[in-house]
């Protein structure tokens, strides 16, 4: 009798700690990425665009970035990661040491997107657009571009033409 007593007090202690656990696994859903720092105008076009952006890209849900910011957001895991403001590529200006005057360039549902082979995947940064907005893609989910058919509209919609 006194083993089951034990043994039910056992069961009990051990929710509370199985809560917590859960809790914690549920908390690391989260990936840092780095927040762009976008003023004026830039600042609001991706404050728009934040709220644009879809629940989910090539299949793949939508999680919190961290730190949280109106400038990024991630889908899947390993994530898909989109920062808004981000600086002009290097590879686009000139006189940097990364210079090319012919990038590798495409146009996805009418946005014209940069496209850049990182050690896992692509990075995608938007061009002829007011603000850069950069998505990068790991390899996991080649072809990465498909992700960019998913952002185009958000992008378009709130990102203005222009250089």
């Amino acid at each position: 009798m006194l083993g089951r007593v034990i043994s039910a007090r056992r069961r009990y202690l051990a929710l509370p700690l199985v809560a917590v656990l859960f809790a914690a696994v549920s908390c690391s859903s989260s990936e840092d990425v780095a927040v762009p720092s976008p003023k004026g105008e830039a600042a609001r076009h991706c404050r728009a665009l934040h709220k644009e952006l879809p629940r989910t890209v090539n299949g793949l849900e939508r999680r919190t970035a961290e730190p949280v910011s109106d400038f990024t957001a991630i889908w899947g895991d390993p994530a898909v990661k989109l920062r808004c403001g981000v600086p002009k590529p290097g590879v686009l200006m000139y006189g940097s040491e990364h210079y090319n005057p012919n990038p590798d360039a495409a146009e996805v549902n009418g946005v014209r997107w940069l496209f850049e082979k990182q050690d896992d995947g692509y990075r995608f940064t938007t061009v002829l657009r007011k603000v850069y907005v950069e998505v990068t893609v790991p390899g996991k989910y080649a072809p990465e571009v498909d992700v960019l058919i998913d952002l185009a509209g958000a992008v378009k919609k709130t990102v203005p033409q222009g250089v």
